[in-house]
C-alpha cells in the first residue's frame, strides 16, 4: 500500500521535522518539510502531496496567503489543507477535531500523533483508482 504524501510548511525547521519524524514513524505517511513559505508552491508542485499541514504565522508570507495561491492553481486546488496554529486555543481546536473557520480546518499547537492523525485521515481525500 502506498504512503500518503503530507506536506508540512512552517517557518519553525524544529517543527517540522518534528512532525515528519513523527509521522513518518507510523509507517503510513511520506512527509516533506518546507520552511520557507514563498517556495510552498513549487514543492506542492514537485512532491504532489495528498494534504498539506500548514502554519498560519510565517514572515514573507502567512498561511493564509499559501492557501489562497493552493487553491488558485489548477494542479494544488483540491488537496485538502489543514492549519496547524498556535494562535487559537489549543483545548478549543484539538478535542474537537478541529475547528473550522472560514471554511478552513484549524488544529491548535502542540499536537499529539493520535489527534493529529485522526484529523489527516478524517481529511484525506477518498484515493483515485490507478
Amino acid at each position: 500500500m502506498a504512503k500518503c504524501k503530507i506536506l508540512t510548511i512552517d517557518d519553525e525547521p524544529t517543527f517540522t521535522y518534528v512532525v515528519r519524524l513523527t509521522l513518518e514513524s507510523t509507517g503510513l505517511y511520506e512527509v516533506r518539510e518546507e520552511n520557507k513559505p514563498l517556495q510552498a508552491l513549487s514543492v506542492a508542485h514537485e512532491f504532489k502531496p495528498d494534504l498539506i499541514l500548514l502554519d498560519v504565522l510565517m514572515p514573507g508570507m502567512d498561511g493564509s496567503d499559501v492557501a489562497a495561491k493552493l487553491k488558485a492553481d489548477p494542479e494544488l486546488c483540491n488537496i485538502p489543507v489543514i492549519f496547524l496554529t498556535a494562535t487559537l486555543p489549543r483545548h478549543e481546536t484539538n478535542s474537537a477535531g478541529g475547528i473550522v473557520r472560514g471554511g478552513s480546518l484549524f488544529l491548535g499547537k502542540p499536537i499529539s500523533l493520535s489527534e493529529l492523525s485522526k484529523c489527516i485521515e478524517d481529511n484525506l481525500k477518498p484515493a483515485k483508482p490507478k
